[in-house]
């Protein structure tokens, strides 16, 4: 049994890993944005002092893509200066400390087609992707003792009251609309937080540590994963495929950012499941289907 302490508890990841930590026997203790802030060294300090914890999972992040191209020092602080706050304290406490990171920390190769495995360089093509990026970065120079975790397109149960996720934003859009415009030039992994937070469980009892691609199996279009709910929750709605250009948001964003998980699944034993049937279990769970 672990002394783990989880900041951003309360959002979807952080909620999923707190109930799957506490089924493996793990001591758990739940940090929210109101009970520590990782800008500000005291406030790491005062919240983690009490818990007195073993191994840090840090789930929060500034995730406001378009906003980011705004403000990029808020995210900056929080992404990238917040970890290396944190990467500093695990090393002089000796604790260990798991970061969870993003695909956005891709995109800068527009031409591809095979997924991403750890050892490939990195090419962010947005403010939001490179203070993700400089996050991971110090990560792994300052605390020995890491796990990096780059995932992509979480949703989980925390996101109906939270908010929100893709799948909620979809399933709310196809029942109120007729129509929807969706880009489907953009490949990625949608990933259940359940079946992430799984996976991460599992290979915390492993303590091998190191930067690890988890994302659910298999890869998809924000479109194919939309024509996707729609069909597993019944719901009738016009979709049309449309380009990133054709959207037009204010930051970009990966065109292929499908990662390669080879590298968990030989730590843990097992691989993540495949995005489509993780879908319908979430839905199902939601009392969708």
């Amino acid at each position: 049994m672990r002394r783990i302490s989880v900041i951003g508890s309360r959002g979807q990841l952080g909620h999923d890993l707190m109930e799957s930590l506490t089924s493996a026997g793990h001591h758990v203790t739940g940090l929210t944005h109101q009970q520590i802030s990782i800008e500000d060294p005291d406030s790491i300090a005062g919240a983690l002092e009490q818990s007195t914890p073993d191994l840090i999972i840090n789930t929060a992040a500034y995730n406001k893509v378009d906003l980011a191209e705004q403000e990029p020092d808020v995210a900056y602080a929080v992404n990238a200066l917040g970890p290396r706050l944190l990467a500093r304290y695990c090393s002089e406490k000796n604790i260990c400390l798991m970061h969870i990171s993003s695909d956005f920390v891709y995109g800068l190769d527009t031409t591809r087609t095979i997924p991403f495995q750890e050892h490939e360089a990195p090419g962010p093509v947005s403010a939001y992707g490179l203070s993700k990026l400089a996050g991971e970065y110090f990560v792994r120079a300052l605390c020995p003792q890491h796990y990096v975790i780059r995932t992509c397109g979480l949703y989980g149960v925390a996101g109906k009251t939270g908010n929100g996720n893709f799948v909620e934003t979809m399933l709310r859009l196809g029942k109120d609309r007729d129509e929807l415009s969706i880009i489907n030039d953009q490949n990625c992994t949608p990933t259940a937080t359940k079946d992430l937070a799984a996976a991460l469980t599992r290979l915390i009892e492993t303590e091998q540590f190191g930067l690890y691609h988890a994302t659910c199996a298999g890869q998809t279009t924000w479109y194919e994963f939309a024509c996707t709910i729609f069909e597993l929750a019944g719901i009738s709605v016009k979709t049309h495929p449309i380009t990133t250009e054709q959207y037009n948001a204010p930051a970009d964003r990966p065109r292929f950012s499908v990662l390669d998980c080879s590298r968990l699944t030989a730590a843990i034993g097992t691989a993540i499941p495949d995005w489509k049937s993780s879908l319908r279990q979430y839905l199902e769970t939601q009392g969708e289907i």
